[in-house]
Protein backbone atom coordinates (compact mmCIF):
# COMPACT_ATOMS: atom_id res chain seq x y z
CA UNK A 1 0.00 0.00 0.00
CA UNK A 2 1.32 2.86 -1.03
CA UNK A 3 0.22 5.48 0.92
CA UNK A 4 0.96 8.60 3.57
CA UNK A 5 -0.13 8.19 7.09
CA UNK A 6 -2.32 11.71 6.44
CA UNK A 7 -3.67 10.01 3.56
CA UNK A 8 -1.82 12.64 0.84
CA UNK A 9 -1.23 11.13 -2.75
CA UNK A 10 2.20 9.65 -3.04
CA UNK A 11 2.75 11.49 -6.07
CA UNK A 12 1.70 14.84 -5.27
CA UNK A 13 4.85 14.40 -2.47
CA UNK A 14 7.31 12.61 -5.10
CA UNK A 15 10.63 15.31 -5.21
CA UNK A 16 11.75 16.54 -8.47
CA UNK A 17 14.55 14.46 -9.05
CA UNK A 18 13.67 13.36 -12.30
CA UNK A 19 13.19 16.71 -13.36
CA UNK A 20 16.80 17.26 -13.35
CA UNK A 21 18.23 14.57 -15.50
CA UNK A 22 16.75 11.12 -17.31
CA UNK A 23 18.61 8.42 -16.64
CA UNK A 24 18.93 5.59 -19.23
CA UNK A 25 19.30 2.14 -17.62
CA UNK A 26 20.10 -1.00 -19.86
CA UNK A 27 21.02 -4.37 -17.99
CA UNK A 28 22.01 -7.55 -19.18
CA UNK A 29 21.72 -10.56 -17.42
CA UNK A 30 23.71 -13.71 -18.51
CA UNK A 31 25.19 -16.86 -16.48
CA UNK A 32 24.51 -20.51 -15.14
CA UNK A 33 24.10 -21.36 -11.53
CA UNK A 34 25.56 -24.09 -9.71
CA UNK A 35 24.91 -25.43 -6.34
CA UNK A 36 26.78 -23.48 -3.83
CA UNK A 37 29.68 -22.13 -6.58
CA UNK A 38 29.48 -18.84 -8.58
CA UNK A 39 27.35 -16.89 -10.58
CA UNK A 40 28.34 -14.33 -12.98
CA UNK A 41 26.42 -11.20 -14.29
CA UNK A 42 27.50 -8.96 -17.12
CA UNK A 43 25.66 -5.94 -16.72
CA UNK A 44 26.31 -2.46 -18.54
CA UNK A 45 26.28 -0.14 -15.77
CA UNK A 46 24.17 3.24 -16.53
CA UNK A 47 26.03 6.56 -16.84
CA UNK A 48 26.17 8.43 -13.33
CA UNK A 49 26.30 12.41 -13.48
CA UNK A 50 29.60 13.92 -12.31
CA UNK A 51 27.91 16.24 -10.33
CA UNK A 52 27.46 15.31 -6.65
CA UNK A 53 24.67 17.69 -6.36
CA UNK A 54 22.29 15.60 -8.98
CA UNK A 55 20.18 13.18 -7.54
CA UNK A 56 19.21 9.84 -8.87
CA UNK A 57 16.21 9.20 -9.92
CA UNK A 58 12.92 8.76 -8.24
CA UNK A 59 11.98 5.34 -9.61
CA UNK A 60 10.35 1.99 -8.61
CA UNK A 61 12.03 -1.09 -10.53
CA UNK A 62 9.89 -4.09 -10.91
CA UNK A 63 11.96 -6.06 -8.07
CA UNK A 64 10.20 -3.89 -5.57
CA UNK A 65 7.14 -5.76 -6.30
CA UNK A 66 8.42 -8.72 -3.77
CA UNK A 67 7.51 -6.73 -0.98
CA UNK A 68 5.03 -4.77 0.65
CA UNK A 69 5.36 -1.61 1.99
CA UNK A 70 4.07 1.99 3.23
CA UNK A 71 5.27 5.22 3.73
CA UNK A 72 3.77 7.75 6.35
CA UNK A 73 4.71 11.12 6.66
CA UNK A 74 4.04 12.92 10.00
CA UNK A 75 5.86 16.23 9.12
CA UNK A 76 4.23 17.63 5.80
CA UNK A 77 5.67 21.55 6.24
CA UNK A 78 9.22 20.20 5.75
CA UNK A 79 10.90 19.35 2.73
CA UNK A 80 11.85 15.81 2.60
CA UNK A 81 15.06 16.22 0.41
CA UNK A 82 18.36 16.49 2.59
CA UNK A 83 19.86 19.84 3.07
CA UNK A 84 22.75 18.44 1.56
CA UNK A 85 23.80 14.41 0.01
CA UNK A 86 28.16 15.26 1.14
CA UNK A 87 29.44 12.51 3.47
CA UNK A 88 29.17 14.16 7.12
CA UNK A 89 31.27 11.63 8.55
CA UNK A 90 34.39 12.73 5.91
CA UNK A 91 35.00 15.65 7.85
CA UNK A 92 34.05 14.30 10.76
CA UNK A 93 37.87 14.28 13.57
CA UNK A 94 37.03 10.61 14.10
CA UNK A 95 35.58 7.46 13.89
CA UNK A 96 31.56 8.61 14.16
CA UNK A 97 29.36 5.94 13.35
CA UNK A 98 29.66 1.72 12.59
CA UNK A 99 32.55 0.63 9.53
CA UNK A 100 33.52 4.82 9.56
CA UNK A 101 30.95 7.15 6.69
CA UNK A 102 28.09 6.22 4.57
CA UNK A 103 29.58 3.70 2.15
CA UNK A 104 29.48 2.08 5.44
CA UNK A 105 33.44 0.76 3.99
CA UNK A 106 35.58 1.16 6.87
CA UNK A 107 38.04 4.51 5.95
CA UNK A 108 39.81 4.09 8.93
CA UNK A 109 42.79 2.68 7.28
CA UNK A 110 45.86 1.49 9.99
CA UNK A 111 49.58 2.39 9.16
CA UNK A 112 52.63 0.12 10.28
CA UNK A 113 56.18 0.17 9.04
CA UNK A 114 57.09 -3.19 7.57
CA UNK A 115 55.63 -6.41 7.50
CA UNK A 116 53.75 -6.79 10.77
CA UNK A 117 53.92 -9.76 13.41
CA UNK A 118 53.21 -8.65 16.46
CA UNK A 119 49.98 -7.54 18.29
CA UNK A 120 50.87 -6.05 21.97
CA UNK A 121 48.21 -4.86 24.40
CA UNK A 122 48.70 -1.12 25.73
CA UNK A 123 45.93 -1.15 27.91
CA UNK A 124 42.76 -3.06 28.89
CA UNK A 125 39.59 -1.17 30.03
CA UNK A 126 36.90 -2.93 32.42
CA UNK A 127 33.15 -2.35 31.94
CA UNK A 128 30.83 -3.25 34.32
CA UNK A 129 28.93 -6.35 34.46
CA UNK A 130 24.78 -6.61 34.23
CA UNK A 131 23.74 -9.85 35.56
CA UNK A 132 20.32 -9.57 35.90
CA UNK A 133 18.19 -12.75 33.65
CA UNK A 134 16.36 -11.93 30.90
CA UNK A 135 14.12 -14.15 28.15
CA UNK A 136 17.43 -14.40 26.49
CA UNK A 137 20.22 -15.18 29.19
CA UNK A 138 22.19 -12.79 30.81
CA UNK A 139 24.35 -10.16 29.30
CA UNK A 140 27.38 -9.67 31.53
CA UNK A 141 29.70 -6.83 30.01
CA UNK A 142 31.90 -6.10 27.47
CA UNK A 143 30.89 -5.48 24.00
CA UNK A 144 29.05 -7.97 21.97
CA UNK A 145 27.54 -7.70 17.65
CA UNK A 146 28.23 -5.59 16.17
CA UNK A 147 30.01 -3.22 19.22
CA UNK A 148 32.56 -0.98 17.68
CA UNK A 149 34.18 1.42 19.55
CA UNK A 150 33.56 5.54 18.65
CA UNK A 151 37.25 7.47 18.36
CA UNK A 152 37.41 11.38 18.37
CA UNK A 153 39.42 13.77 18.07
CA UNK A 154 37.38 16.80 20.02
CA UNK A 155 38.22 20.66 18.76
CA UNK A 156 39.09 23.17 21.17
CA UNK A 157 34.88 24.26 20.60
CA UNK A 158 34.06 21.16 22.22
CA UNK A 159 36.63 20.95 25.07
CA UNK A 160 35.61 24.59 26.62
CA UNK A 161 32.47 23.47 26.08
CA UNK A 162 32.60 20.12 27.99
CA UNK A 163 34.52 21.83 30.87
CA UNK A 164 32.08 24.80 31.06
CA UNK A 165 29.19 23.02 31.47
CA UNK A 166 30.08 19.31 32.52
CA UNK A 167 30.72 18.33 36.11
CA UNK A 168 31.28 14.63 34.65
CA UNK A 169 34.38 14.59 33.72
CA UNK A 170 37.15 12.83 34.92
CA UNK A 171 40.81 14.00 35.48
CA UNK A 172 41.77 12.12 32.31
CA UNK A 173 39.35 13.77 29.74
CA UNK A 174 41.63 14.50 26.96
CA UNK A 175 40.81 15.23 23.14
CA UNK A 176 41.18 11.95 22.30
CA UNK A 177 38.64 9.63 23.65
CA UNK A 178 36.77 6.30 22.60
CA UNK A 179 33.33 6.25 23.24
CA UNK A 180 31.53 2.81 23.45
CA UNK A 181 28.19 0.87 24.31
CA UNK A 182 28.29 -1.86 26.34
CA UNK A 183 26.47 -4.83 26.98
CA UNK A 184 26.76 -3.82 30.61
CA UNK A 185 23.95 -0.99 29.99
CA UNK A 186 26.31 1.48 29.58
CA UNK A 187 27.96 3.64 27.73
CA UNK A 188 31.76 4.28 28.23
CA UNK A 189 34.53 7.01 27.35
CA UNK A 190 37.67 6.28 27.43
CA UNK A 191 41.26 8.19 27.41
CA UNK A 192 42.46 6.63 23.96
CA UNK A 193 46.09 7.41 25.30
CA UNK A 194 45.73 5.49 28.71
CA UNK A 195 42.73 3.57 28.68
CA UNK A 196 41.60 5.26 31.95
CA UNK A 197 37.97 6.51 32.36
CA UNK A 198 37.77 9.91 30.74
CA UNK A 199 34.56 10.89 32.22
CA UNK A 200 31.50 9.20 34.02
CA UNK A 201 29.50 6.50 32.20
CA UNK A 202 26.17 6.79 31.10
CA UNK A 203 23.36 4.67 32.06
CA UNK A 204 21.34 3.46 29.31
CA UNK A 205 19.36 0.66 31.57
CA UNK A 206 19.38 -2.07 28.85
CA UNK A 207 22.63 -3.85 26.96
CA UNK A 208 23.49 -2.55 23.79
CA UNK A 209 24.47 -4.73 21.02
CA UNK A 210 24.73 -2.37 17.89
CA UNK A 211 27.22 0.22 17.70
CA UNK A 212 26.43 3.86 19.02
CA UNK A 213 26.54 6.74 16.78
CA UNK A 214 28.03 10.14 17.19
CA UNK A 215 26.43 13.21 15.08
CA UNK A 216 28.76 14.18 12.99
CA UNK A 217 27.85 17.86 13.15
CA UNK A 218 29.14 18.05 17.03
CA UNK A 219 25.55 18.99 17.94
CA UNK A 220 26.23 16.76 20.90
CA UNK A 221 23.98 13.85 20.05
CA UNK A 222 24.82 10.40 20.54
CA UNK A 223 22.40 7.61 19.17
CA UNK A 224 21.81 4.52 21.49
CA UNK A 225 19.80 1.63 20.03
CA UNK A 226 19.25 -0.93 23.04
CA UNK A 227 19.47 -4.23 22.14
CA UNK A 228 17.99 -6.54 24.52
CA UNK A 229 14.86 -5.72 26.88
CA UNK A 230 16.02 -6.61 30.52
CA UNK A 231 14.03 -3.80 31.26
CA UNK A 232 11.00 -1.71 30.33
CA UNK A 233 10.71 0.34 28.68
CA UNK A 234 12.47 -0.52 25.59
CA UNK A 235 14.02 1.01 22.57
CA UNK A 236 16.13 3.83 20.95
CA UNK A 237 17.81 7.25 23.02
CA UNK A 238 19.50 10.27 22.15
CA UNK A 239 22.47 11.12 24.69
CA UNK A 240 23.63 14.21 24.62
CA UNK A 241 27.01 14.54 25.58
CA UNK A 242 27.40 17.95 26.74
CA UNK A 243 24.39 17.94 29.53
CA UNK A 244 25.60 14.04 29.80
CA UNK A 245 22.56 12.40 29.80
CA UNK A 246 19.45 10.90 27.89
CA UNK A 247 17.59 13.79 26.43
CA UNK A 248 14.73 11.54 24.12
CA UNK A 249 13.79 8.08 24.23
CA UNK A 250 11.77 6.39 21.74
CA UNK A 251 9.99 3.62 23.33
CA UNK A 252 8.95 0.29 20.89
CA UNK A 253 6.57 1.58 18.45
CA UNK A 254 2.59 0.11 18.53
CA UNK A 255 2.28 0.17 15.24
CA UNK A 256 5.20 -1.05 13.77
CA UNK A 257 4.76 -4.42 11.49
CA UNK A 258 6.62 -5.82 14.20
CA UNK A 259 6.44 -6.29 17.71
CA UNK A 260 9.91 -6.07 18.27
CA UNK A 261 11.57 -2.89 20.11
CA UNK A 262 15.71 -3.64 19.20
CA UNK A 263 18.32 -1.35 17.51
CA UNK A 264 21.19 -2.43 16.84
CA UNK A 265 21.97 -0.94 13.63
CA UNK A 266 23.92 2.23 13.91
CA UNK A 267 22.14 5.22 12.63
CA UNK A 268 23.24 7.39 9.73
CA UNK A 269 22.83 11.36 9.02
CA UNK A 270 22.38 12.39 5.93
CA UNK A 271 21.70 16.61 5.52
CA UNK A 272 19.27 17.51 8.11
CA UNK A 273 17.92 14.43 8.23
CA UNK A 274 18.52 11.04 10.97
CA UNK A 275 17.95 7.57 9.69
CA UNK A 276 17.47 5.03 11.63
CA UNK A 277 16.79 1.23 10.92
CA UNK A 278 14.59 -0.39 13.43
CA UNK A 279 14.35 -4.43 14.07
CA UNK A 280 10.84 -4.26 13.80
CA UNK A 281 10.73 -3.73 10.36
CA UNK A 282 10.76 -0.04 10.17
CA UNK A 283 12.84 2.27 9.01
CA UNK A 284 12.41 6.44 10.43
CA UNK A 285 13.52 9.32 9.20
CA UNK A 286 13.84 11.86 11.95
CA UNK A 287 14.50 16.13 10.87
CA UNK A 288 17.33 17.21 13.47
CA UNK A 289 17.37 20.81 13.91
CA UNK A 290 20.36 22.10 16.53
CA UNK A 291 20.43 19.14 18.75
CA UNK A 292 16.70 17.86 18.53
CA UNK A 293 14.71 15.08 16.55
CA UNK A 294 11.53 15.33 14.91
CA UNK A 295 9.81 12.60 13.08
CA UNK A 296 9.42 13.36 9.56
CA UNK A 297 8.37 9.69 7.70
CA UNK A 298 8.72 5.91 8.25
CA UNK A 299 9.29 3.69 5.64
CA UNK A 300 7.53 -0.07 6.74
CA UNK A 301 8.21 -3.28 4.27
CA UNK A 302 7.82 -7.07 4.58
CA UNK A 303 8.09 -9.83 2.29
CA UNK A 304 4.16 -10.44 0.91
CA UNK A 305 2.25 -13.15 3.00
CA UNK A 306 5.13 -12.87 5.94
CA UNK A 307 5.49 -11.05 9.21
CA UNK A 308 7.61 -8.00 8.95
CA UNK A 309 11.92 -8.76 9.19
CA UNK A 310 14.08 -7.42 11.76
CA UNK A 311 16.96 -4.81 10.03
CA UNK A 312 20.24 -5.52 12.15
CA UNK A 313 22.44 -4.24 9.28
CA UNK A 314 23.38 -0.43 9.12
CA UNK A 315 22.00 1.49 6.26
CA UNK A 316 25.04 2.61 3.35
CA UNK A 317 23.89 6.10 1.49
CA UNK A 318 24.92 7.67 -1.48
CA UNK A 319 23.63 10.87 -2.64
CA UNK A 320 19.88 9.71 -2.21
CA UNK A 321 19.70 6.76 -2.13
CA UNK A 322 19.90 4.46 1.11
CA UNK A 323 20.93 0.75 1.37
CA UNK A 324 19.99 -1.44 3.94
CA UNK A 325 19.12 -5.62 4.54
CA UNK A 326 17.56 -7.49 6.76
CA UNK A 327 16.20 -10.98 8.64
CA UNK A 328 14.10 -11.99 5.55
CA UNK A 329 17.37 -11.89 3.46
CA UNK A 330 16.11 -8.59 1.08
CA UNK A 331 18.17 -5.76 0.16
CA UNK A 332 16.59 -2.54 -0.25
CA UNK A 333 17.46 0.59 -1.87
CA UNK A 334 14.89 3.45 -1.37
CA UNK A 335 14.78 7.05 -2.01
CA UNK A 336 16.29 9.30 0.99
CA UNK A 337 13.81 12.21 0.03
CA UNK A 338 10.70 10.25 -0.47
CA UNK A 339 11.55 7.21 1.26
CA UNK A 340 9.82 5.29 -1.76
CA UNK A 341 11.87 1.77 -2.71
CA UNK A 342 13.44 2.02 -5.91
CA UNK A 343 15.14 -1.64 -5.99
CA UNK A 344 14.64 -4.96 -3.89
CA UNK A 345 17.06 -8.15 -4.29
CA UNK A 346 16.05 -10.93 -2.65
CA UNK A 347 19.49 -12.57 -1.32
CA UNK A 348 18.26 -15.92 0.29
CA UNK A 349 18.15 -15.91 4.15
CA UNK A 350 18.50 -13.46 6.81
CA UNK A 351 21.27 -10.84 5.85
CA UNK A 352 22.68 -8.73 9.23
CA UNK A 353 26.59 -7.67 7.69
CA UNK A 354 26.02 -4.36 6.79
CA UNK A 355 25.82 -3.63 2.61
CA UNK A 356 29.09 -1.68 1.84
CA UNK A 357 29.41 0.94 -1.37
CA UNK A 358 32.26 1.15 -3.60
CA UNK A 359 32.70 3.52 -6.57
CA UNK A 360 34.13 1.54 -9.21
CA UNK A 361 35.02 3.64 -12.68
CA UNK A 362 32.56 6.19 -12.00
CA UNK A 363 29.71 3.68 -11.17
CA UNK A 364 28.45 2.80 -7.01
CA UNK A 365 28.37 -0.95 -7.08
CA UNK A 366 27.13 -2.98 -3.44
CA UNK A 367 28.59 -5.89 -1.73
CA UNK A 368 27.29 -7.71 1.08
CA UNK A 369 26.37 -11.53 1.73
CA UNK A 370 23.85 -13.81 3.70
CA UNK A 371 23.83 -15.85 6.81
CA UNK A 372 22.77 -19.22 6.57
CA UNK A 373 19.77 -19.25 8.90
CA UNK A 374 16.39 -19.97 7.38
CA UNK A 375 17.82 -22.56 5.54
CA UNK A 376 19.51 -24.58 8.63
CA UNK A 377 22.28 -26.17 5.97
CA UNK A 378 23.20 -24.52 3.36
CA UNK A 379 24.88 -21.57 1.34
CA UNK A 380 26.05 -18.03 2.15
CA UNK A 381 25.52 -16.22 -0.58
CA UNK A 382 27.82 -13.24 -1.66
CA UNK A 383 26.90 -10.74 -4.11
CA UNK A 384 27.64 -7.45 -5.82
CA UNK A 385 25.08 -6.00 -7.29
CA UNK A 386 24.45 -2.63 -9.17
CA UNK A 387 23.73 -0.09 -6.94
CA UNK A 388 21.64 2.00 -9.30
CA UNK A 389 18.91 -1.04 -10.85
CA UNK A 390 19.72 -3.76 -8.38
CA UNK A 391 20.82 -6.12 -11.11
CA UNK A 392 23.13 -8.82 -9.97
CA UNK A 393 27.26 -8.38 -11.53
CA UNK A 394 28.29 -11.51 -9.84
CA UNK A 395 26.98 -14.36 -6.99
CA UNK A 396 29.20 -16.14 -4.94
CA UNK A 397 27.99 -19.06 -2.49
CA UNK A 398 29.72 -20.71 0.30
CA UNK A 399 29.01 -24.03 1.83
CA UNK A 400 27.80 -23.33 5.49
CA UNK A 401 25.24 -25.02 8.27
CA UNK A 402 24.19 -24.74 11.52
CA UNK A 403 26.26 -25.42 15.09
CA UNK A 404 25.07 -26.60 17.77
CA UNK A 405 26.29 -26.08 21.91
CA UNK A 406 23.89 -27.50 23.76
CA UNK A 407 20.28 -26.34 22.82
CA UNK A 408 21.95 -23.06 21.78
CA UNK A 409 21.96 -23.03 18.26
CA UNK A 410 24.57 -20.73 15.80
CA UNK A 411 23.93 -19.99 12.34
CA UNK A 412 26.39 -19.96 9.76
CA UNK A 413 27.57 -17.35 7.00
CA UNK A 414 28.05 -13.82 6.50
CA UNK A 415 27.95 -11.62 10.02
CA UNK A 416 30.70 -9.85 9.61
CA UNK A 417 30.95 -6.34 7.10
CA UNK A 418 32.94 -6.93 3.54
CA UNK A 419 36.12 -5.13 3.91
CA UNK A 420 36.99 -2.98 0.35
CA UNK A 421 40.72 -3.80 -0.27
CA UNK A 422 43.28 -0.69 0.12
CA UNK A 423 47.20 -0.53 -1.80
CA UNK A 424 47.91 -3.00 -3.17
CA UNK A 425 44.64 -5.03 -3.25
CA UNK A 426 42.64 -2.32 -4.59
CA UNK A 427 40.90 -4.94 -6.74
CA UNK A 428 40.11 -7.38 -3.98
CA UNK A 429 37.40 -7.62 -1.49
CA UNK A 430 37.89 -9.61 2.45
CA UNK A 431 34.84 -11.47 3.97
CA UNK A 432 34.97 -13.83 7.11
CA UNK A 433 32.51 -16.40 6.86
CA UNK A 434 31.23 -18.92 9.65
CA UNK A 435 30.85 -21.98 8.03
CA UNK A 436 30.76 -24.40 11.35
CA UNK A 437 32.61 -26.90 9.81
CA UNK A 438 33.29 -30.06 11.51
CA UNK A 439 33.91 -30.61 14.18
CA UNK A 440 31.98 -27.50 14.72
CA UNK A 441 31.91 -23.64 15.72
CA UNK A 442 34.46 -22.91 12.68
CA UNK A 443 35.02 -20.30 10.14
CA UNK A 444 37.24 -18.84 7.13
CA UNK A 445 38.70 -15.40 6.10
CA UNK A 446 38.70 -15.28 2.02
CA UNK A 447 39.81 -13.08 -0.28
CA UNK A 448 37.72 -12.61 -3.22
CA UNK A 449 38.30 -10.80 -6.82
CA UNK A 450 35.92 -7.64 -7.02
CA UNK A 451 35.39 -8.00 -10.71
CA UNK A 452 34.01 -11.73 -11.27
CA UNK A 453 34.12 -12.93 -7.12
CA UNK A 454 36.54 -15.52 -7.93
CA UNK A 455 38.35 -16.73 -4.54
CA UNK A 456 42.11 -15.46 -4.35
CA UNK A 457 42.12 -17.75 -1.27
CA UNK A 458 41.12 -19.25 1.15
CA UNK A 459 42.43 -19.19 5.06
CA UNK A 460 40.36 -21.65 7.61
CA UNK A 461 40.81 -20.08 11.18
CA UNK A 462 40.76 -21.53 14.73
CA UNK A 463 37.13 -20.50 15.22
CA UNK A 464 34.83 -18.33 13.57
CA UNK A 465 34.53 -14.64 13.45
CA UNK A 466 31.28 -12.35 13.70
CA UNK A 467 34.01 -9.39 13.77
CA UNK A 468 34.82 -7.66 10.73
CA UNK A 469 38.02 -7.09 9.84
CA UNK A 470 40.18 -3.82 9.05
CA UNK A 471 42.90 -2.46 7.06
CA UNK A 472 46.20 -1.68 7.74
CA UNK A 473 49.25 -0.44 4.98
CA UNK A 474 52.55 -0.24 5.18
CA UNK A 475 55.44 2.57 3.62
CA UNK A 476 54.80 0.57 0.43
CA UNK A 477 51.62 0.87 -0.12
CA UNK A 478 51.21 -2.96 0.57
CA UNK A 479 47.98 -4.05 2.31
CA UNK A 480 47.41 -6.18 6.15
CA UNK A 481 44.56 -7.41 7.49
CA UNK A 482 43.39 -7.31 11.34
CA UNK A 483 40.64 -9.79 12.02
CA UNK A 484 39.31 -11.54 15.68
CA UNK A 485 37.57 -14.72 16.32
CA UNK A 486 35.18 -15.97 18.70
CA UNK A 487 37.46 -17.66 20.57
CA UNK A 488 39.33 -14.15 21.29
CA UNK A 489 42.02 -14.62 19.11
CA UNK A 490 43.31 -11.77 16.65
CA UNK A 491 44.73 -12.84 13.19
CA UNK A 492 47.35 -10.95 10.94
CA UNK A 493 47.25 -11.42 7.31
CA UNK A 494 49.26 -10.38 4.38
CA UNK A 495 46.31 -9.63 2.66
CA UNK A 496 47.76 -10.05 -1.12
CA UNK A 497 49.79 -13.27 -0.67
CA UNK A 498 47.45 -15.02 1.56
CA UNK A 499 49.60 -15.67 4.36
CA UNK A 500 49.00 -15.52 8.33
CA UNK A 501 51.74 -13.60 9.96
CA UNK A 502 50.00 -14.11 13.11
CA UNK A 503 47.56 -16.14 15.03
CA UNK A 504 47.23 -15.27 18.98
CA UNK A 505 45.17 -15.49 21.79
CA UNK A 506 44.23 -12.17 23.51
CA UNK A 507 41.01 -12.30 24.74
CA UNK A 508 37.89 -14.19 25.65
CA UNK A 509 35.56 -13.90 22.36
CA UNK A 510 35.56 -10.93 20.17
CA UNK A 511 31.77 -10.62 18.41
CA UNK A 512 32.59 -6.96 18.32
CA UNK A 513 34.51 -4.86 15.45
CA UNK A 514 37.38 -3.12 15.72
CA UNK A 515 38.69 0.29 14.90
CA UNK A 516 42.14 1.58 13.82
CA UNK A 517 44.26 4.46 14.84
CA UNK A 518 48.15 4.78 13.02
CA UNK A 519 49.21 1.50 14.60
CA UNK A 520 46.70 0.96 17.16
CA UNK A 521 43.54 -1.53 17.37
CA UNK A 522 40.83 -0.77 20.04
CA UNK A 523 38.70 -3.81 20.40
CA UNK A 524 36.52 -5.10 22.83
CA UNK A 525 35.04 -8.69 23.84
CA UNK A 526 32.54 -10.40 25.88
CA UNK A 527 33.88 -10.82 29.59
CA UNK A 528 33.57 -7.07 30.24
CA UNK A 529 37.06 -5.91 27.79
CA UNK A 530 37.98 -3.52 25.93
CA UNK A 531 41.82 -3.50 24.59
CA UNK A 532 44.12 -1.43 23.17
CA UNK A 533 46.68 -3.94 20.71
CA UNK A 534 49.18 -2.15 18.64
CA UNK A 535 50.36 -3.53 15.61
CA UNK A 536 54.31 -3.75 14.55
CA UNK A 537 57.02 -5.49 12.96
CA UNK A 538 58.74 -7.16 15.70
CA UNK A 539 62.30 -7.18 13.82
CA UNK A 540 62.69 -3.87 11.51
Amino acid sequence: MKLFSNGRSLHRRRMRCSRLWSLALMVMLTGSVSACGSTQSESVPSPVPTDSNLLFPDTSYASVGIIVYQVDLFDSLTDGMPTNLDDLYGAAPGIFTFRGGAFRDAPFVGHVQGRPDTVSVDWCFSTGYDGRVTDYGVWGGGTGWTGQPLYVCWPDSCMERFRSESTHLTRHFSSKELIVGSLASRVYFIDFETGDSSRHSIAVHNPIKGTVSLDPTLNGNLYVGQGIPASRPFGAMVVNLFQHKVTDFYPQDRKAWRGWGAYDSSPLRVGNFLFRPGENGTIYKYRVVGDTLKLHSTLKFKTKGRNAAGMEASLAAYRNYGYISDNHGHVLCFNLATMQPVWCYDNHDDSDASPVLAIEDGHPFLYTGSEVDKQGAGCCYVVKLDALTGALVWEQRFDAGRGMMGEKKFDGGLFATPLLGRGNCEDMLFINVVTNAKPGMKGDFLALNRKDGSVCYRIQQKRYAWSSPVALLNENNEMFVFTADVQGCVYLYDAKRGETLLCQQVGLNFEASPIVVDNHVVIGSRGRKIYRLTVKQSHP
